[in-house]
């Protein structure tokens, strides 16, 4: 991982900030809008985005979308073809075809959620677009983050992006061509900055990585927001040998149940981090869909990476981490609100209390995804 001064990288909040952030881009962009995400649903704000694309192509400008198969699988055919009409470039990241199919090839989706305009704007973090609302139950509008980046770390995330579009219209045998356009590395702002992806290829561990060596140097705090978390051995190993030292270790994690095979086996973790000094909070206000985390009031990553074995070892992912008090400060902030405001804290007490059967539940759940873990061909959690 290589920290590149020079970038200016402000913190966003949820699809209120982002969403306006990224719109105004679009509309001031002249040659090229790379657009990566997840998910991709045709709701109010799935039709602002795609609107904005439109004019945008009207301009000239070459707009790519790629989404999902599997997670944008139920976005309309008609909303595609509109859109295509309207001269927007879209394209599917592995097709899903069968939902019975237990492949490895299956698994590997394209999580990232990354946005790059004329080489000189970026984002990233764990937003697809999505309305805020659109979420089960009519809950409050769920938790998130994002980033806008400018800077010279913008060039690796248009490389990046460049070659999965390439990598994807190839495969599909629609060869469609970008412009050779040279992303500004001229600095522009003081904070240091590292873009980190896991593909399949040469970087199948990197934000893993990333993760474990920020904790096994941390000496006063960890603060880790995460939606989906279930590590493997040698990151639970990690947090706890942080917490044996003295390090405050804070996971806030997802309260409201949504999909509940995973709830129960991050539940099945829960005896193991407690006993060690692990604090765990659970997020109750709405569904918190954030993949954050501070580490001693100075490193900070922003991403689409969970911490389970979906994101770490085979989805594409994307995160950037950044070294910056200011930046650390600001997002350390808004998780200490949620921790205070939002969350109840689980004590050891608590969960020895817990009912045998939910108790029991838990590691079915979590030998469950070991299970069809090993059935894809991922048996170590290591």
């Amino acid at each position: 991982m290589i920290f590149l001064p020079g970038n200016q990288i402000s913190l966003l909040r949820n699809g209120t900030e982002f969403f306006p952030a990224l719109e105004r881009a679009i509309d001031e962009a002249k040659y090229e809008i790379q657009l990566e995400t997840y998910i991709y649903e045709a709701d109010v704000t799935g039709i602002r985005i795609r609107d904005a694309l439109a004019r945008a192509a009207r301009r000239g400008v070459i707009c790519c979308v790629l989404v999902d198969g599997f997670g944008s699988r139920d976005l309309p055919k008609k909303f595609i073809r509109e859109t295509q009409a309207m001269g927007v470039r879209m394209l599917y990241f592995r097709p899903e075809i069968s939902s019975l199919s237990l492949k490895r090839e299956r698994l590997r989706r394209l999580h990232r959620k990354l946005a790059v305009v004329d080489g000189k704007i970026a984002f990233v973090g764990g937003i697809n677009i999505i309305d805020d609302m659109n979420a089960p139950d009519h809950t409050p509008p769920r938790v998130d983050y994002a980033v806008k980046i400018q800077g010279p770390i913008v060039a690796a995330m248009h490389a990046s992006a460049t070659r999965m579009w390439r990598r994807v219209a190839w495969a599909a045998l629609q060869p469609l061509a970008l412009p050779k356009l040279r992303p500004d590395a001229a600095p522009v702002g003081h904070m240091q900055a590292a873009f980190v992806k896991r593909d399949n290829a040469l970087n199948r561990r990197a934000i893993e990585r990333a993760y474990l060596d920020a904790i096994h140097c941390a000496r006063e705090e960890v603060i880790i927001a995460n939606a989906y978390f279930l590590p493997g051995r040698r990151f639970r190993r990690a947090l706890l040998a942080a917490a044996n030292r003295g390090v405050r270790v804070v996971l806030l994690l997802q309260g409201r149940v949504e999909y509940l095979l995973l709830d129960y086996a991050t539940r099945a973790l829960y005896g193991q981090l407690l006993g060690g000094g692990v604090e765990i909070y659970e997020y109750h206000t709405s569904f918190m869909h954030s993949k954050v985390a501070v580490i001693d009031a100075h490193w900070a990553t922003v991403g689409s990476s969970n911490i389970d074995p979906f994101s770490l070892w085979l989805s594409n992912e994307a995160n950037i981490v950044v070294d910056d008090e200011g930046f650390a400060r600001e997002l350390r902030e808004n998780l200490q609100r949620s921790l205070d405001d939002s969350s109840r804290r689980v004590r050891r007490s608590d969960w020895k209390r817990a009912p045998l059967t939910r108790r029991i539940a838990a590691w079915l759940a979590y030998g469950c995804v070991r299970f069809l873990l090993g059935v894809a061909g991922y048996s170590k959690m290591r």
